[in-house]
């Protein structure tokens, strides 16, 4: 039987329901989102935009306009929502939602019409009709309005630029469209979740610059074959996407190795440990809040790399090892005010050997991650975080993650480390 045909297999079974979703965090949990559907052919997309919202625990409500619903079904937007979708004005006033407020409004798709109607205060759909409302709350503090403007290049013209730079300047967050076949694209929905997220973030890491390297920094024997280690970088990547959802401007530096985030977090891939440590070193001068150092760095290196290819069949070979620079002190050294987190990692230690080697980068480092391999769950890792005043255990990734942003967003709210074990 080929991969690709049917079995006639019945489906695993599951306990979760026909409106559940698969969870993927809390972070929008509590919030109410109003997803504004219009007239364009993106529109057939947003049933897969209010189930992401939802996967990060937000409530969802839709409204749409007449012409949206030529290009999605009210039934699939209900179901995606698992409430009705709001098609026009009523005596409840769905539109002013005064008693059940929205945190936040997006615009998904906004076609050239109605980005014009909104900022010039026509309201002739319930949608347009939402929209002046909900500029009128921006402008009291009391909601985030977000825009992902959807259409064809012609009609990207200086009247859609001149618009959207007047909505702008009153608040109203445009989130980058999907630049491609001579079109403004919706983005992704995990890319649109985010950018909710950021906007409704309260976080003192809003805007930092933050960098967090990850990953393995591969040397060179020859022009073929590299010494890598086995580290991939995804608590590294953990890690970035947590500041990116907390509003951080931050950066995944990450070593060339056989896997890639799928979270849409700003990425630089560097392919052996010389453009790890000149990258590295070029982002601390150029001035950074916070480091978060958790690639596997590459500790020695061949002596010297062979040009072209060794040739294969021989009965041995020698490499003269030497050791590499120490990256961190490097940056460090760029930038000295910069904020240290540290990565130590061990093998066939104590807890209480791995805590004591670890103390030894509380020099450069007010953080420092301390893991051992025996401690390793699969892709899971405990850690203990250790810092001057104590030694916190910690039982998987996501607690890790949390825990370096929470330690780095006390250093921003009032120069003092706030390190607590996530539930």
């Amino acid at each position: 039987m080929k991969p690709y045909d049917w079995d006639f297999a019945a489906p695993t079974p599951s306990g979760m329901g026909d409106h559940d979703v698969p969870m993927l965090s809390q972070r929008l949990a509590g919030r109410r989102i109003a997803l504004l559907v219009t007239g364009g052919i993106a529109a057939m997309k947003t049933p897969q935009i209010a189930r992401g919202l939802r996967r990060h625990g937000a409530q969802v409500v839709a409204f749409a306009s007449d012409d949206a619903l030529r290009y999605v079904a009210r039934e699939a937007l209900e179901w995606a929502t698992m409430g009705p979708v709001i098609t026009g004005l009523t005596w409840r006033a769905e539109h002013l939602s005064d008693d059940a407020p929205f945190d936040a409004y997006l615009l998904a798709p906004a076609t050239h019409s109605t980005i014009a109607k909104m900022a010039h205060g026509i309201g002739d759909t319930v949608v347009s009709s939402a929209l002046i409302s909900a500029l009128g709350r921006l402008a009291q503090g009391r909601t985030k309005v977000l825009v992902a403007p959807t259409m064809h290049g012609t009609m990207h013209n200086a009247q859609l630029v001149d618009n959207a730079r007047r909505l702008a300047e009153q608040g109203v967050r445009f989130v980058a469209p999907r630049d491609a076949y001579g079109k403004h694209n919706l983005p992704d929905t995990e890319v649109l979740c985010i950018a909710v997220g950021r906007a409704l973030s309260t976080s003192p890491l809003i805007d930092r610059k933050i960098m967090v390297t990850a990953g393995p920094t591969p040397v060179p024997v020859d022009g073929v074959r590299r010494i890598v280690n086995r580290f991939r970088g995804r608590l590294g990547a953990r890690v970035a996407e947590e500041l990116i959802w907390r509003g951080a401007d931050a950066e995944l530096i990450l070593g060339d190795g056989a896997w890639r985030p799928s979270a849409p977090i700003p990425l630089t891939i560097t392919r052996t440990f010389d453009e790890y440590r000149d990258t590295v070193v070029a982002r601390a001068q150029s001035g950074l809040f916070a480091g978060v150092f958790s690639a596997g760095v590459a500790d020695y290196r061949p002596k010297k790399a062979v040009v072209g290819k060794i040739a294969s069949g021989q009965s041995s070979l020698m490499l003269e090892l030497e050791p590499t620079e120490k990256v961190i002190d490097l940056a460090c050294q760029a930038d000295p005010v910069m904020h240290c987190v540290a990565f130590k990692y061990l093998e066939g230690v104590s807890e209480e050997e791995l805590v004591r080697v670890a103390a030894k980068r509380l020099d450069h480092a007010g953080l420092v991650v301390a893991t051992r391999g025996e401690d390793t769950r699969g892709t899971e890792q405990r850690a203990l975080m250790v810092a001057r005043d104590g030694v916190t255990p910690l039982e998987d990734k996501r607690a890790i993650a949390i825990a370096i942003a929470d330690y780095l967003e006390g250093l921003a709210q009032n120069g003092h480390p706030i390190l607590a074990a996530a539930e």
